[in-house]
């Protein structure tokens, strides 16, 4: 099928098999253009320095983002799971995503203002549900799982969490009621290293055209869980070291990977620093039982702290709430607030620079007049 055919069939209400298959639903072809009949929907399975991976479904191909996208300030660039329209290889067109993965990216500045900034990175796009990897080793942390889940339900995403090397540890159970008890209503998947029900249960999640990212920490075993998935070694491993138990950055990429079984994985690099995005807030929570004690507090805007009448911090002293899981919240409010403030800040003192200069103009008229 050419590109004309593709685009015709498109607005014919008919879907073409091997577009669904990848991902293509309404939500897309709505956004289709009647003038497009020399361009064809593809989805980017693949991000480098300069250049993109995209699927037509049937076909893999190179594509370069066209000079109008590149140059248009304010762009945000393709992410892997991102749809796009391809005139020949090159990316004419971003369809709107129904959701991201995003987070804060550490650090940056704008050199202009030389004032600090909060830029958005899109670990990937399009997404059905997210799998958070967390290995029973050294790199098991209930905090950094609290912090896993802030971050999906920031996004408006599902999470599904995963715990693998279960055969590492000689009674898994315990960890994975702790991990139960601190993720409410979240699936929880231990994965030992010959359990495959567990992996056809995992497999079973991802029907045909559904796409789950994997996020972890390195060496968390995100890798070995895809190629399980796979079927296949597929993806690049490499032993966790056992001095200091830190994994190596075997996946420097990001790529999103077609089962044979029909769904979609999008392997993402461990990550370091897990800096919440504010682009979007999802209805549920990581703290449930935390907000729903602090309903009862005596004082609406209660910080859980010192304050008589904290409903928070009697279920504390009752073993109800564990005093670890309170100040996990309370760190990831903070950082929460932090950004609020600095970007309520920035947008202010933008507003200021905006009638500043209306005001100049106003007086360069009053000049000229005279």
């Amino acid at each position: 099928m050419n590109s004309t055919d593709t685009i015709n069939t498109l607005h014919n209400q008919n879907i073409p098999t091997s577009l669904q298959q990848v991902g293509w639903s309404s939500f897309f072809q709505n956004q289709l253009q009647n003038d497009s009949n020399d361009t064809s929907p593809a989805r980017i399975i693949g991000v480098r320095k300069n250049t993109y991976l995209a699927t037509l479904g049937h076909q893999e191909i190179p594509a370069t983002l066209s000079g109008r996208l590149f140059n248009t300030s304010g762009l945000s660039f393709p992410a892997v799971g991102d749809w796009v329209l391809l005139r020949d290889t090159v990316i004419t067109q971003i369809f709107m995503r129904k959701n991201a993965l995003s987070r804060t990216a550490s650090g940056g500045r704008d050199r202009k203002n030389n004032e600090a900034f909060s830029k958005q990175q899109v670990l990937a796009a399009n997404l059905d549900m997210v799998f958070i990897v967390c290995g029973l080793d050294r790199d098991f942390n209930p905090r950094r799982i609290e912090r896993y889940l802030t971050l999906v339900y920031n996004c408006a995403l599902v999470p599904v969490i995963i715990l693998t090397k279960c055969d590492l540890h000689h009674d898994p159970t315990i960890l994975i009621q702790e991990v139960e008890s601190v993720a409410f209503g979240v699936p929880v998947y231990p994965v030992a290293a010959n359990d495959t029900a567990t992996v056809s249960q995992l497999r079973a999640l991802l029907s045909v055209g559904q796409t789950a990212a994997l996020i972890g920490s390195s060496g968390a075993g995100k890798s070995t869980l895809i190629n399980r998935l796979y079927g296949d070694e597929i993806q690049a491993t490499s032993h966790v070291g056992s001095r200091v138990g830190k994994g190596r950055h075997t996946t420097t990429t990001r790529d999103l990977i077609v089962l044979p079984s029909g769904g979609m994985v999008i392997d993402n690099p461990g990550i370091r620093e897990i800096a919440l995005s504010l682009d979007t807030v999802g209805e549920n929570s990581a703290f449930p039982d935390i907000e729903a004690a602090a309903r009862l507090c005596r004082f609406a805007n209660c910080s859980h702290n010192h304050e008589p009448g904290c409903n928070v911090l009697e279920q504390v002293a009752n073993g109800q709430i564990t005093l670890s899981r309170l100040q996990s919240y309370q760190k990831l409010q903070n950082e929460l607030d932090y950004h609020h403030q600095r970007e309520s800040k920035s947008a202010s003192r933008l507003e200021k620079e905006r009638w500043k200069a209306v005001s100049q103009q106003a007086k360069a008229i009053k000049k000229r007049k005279r």
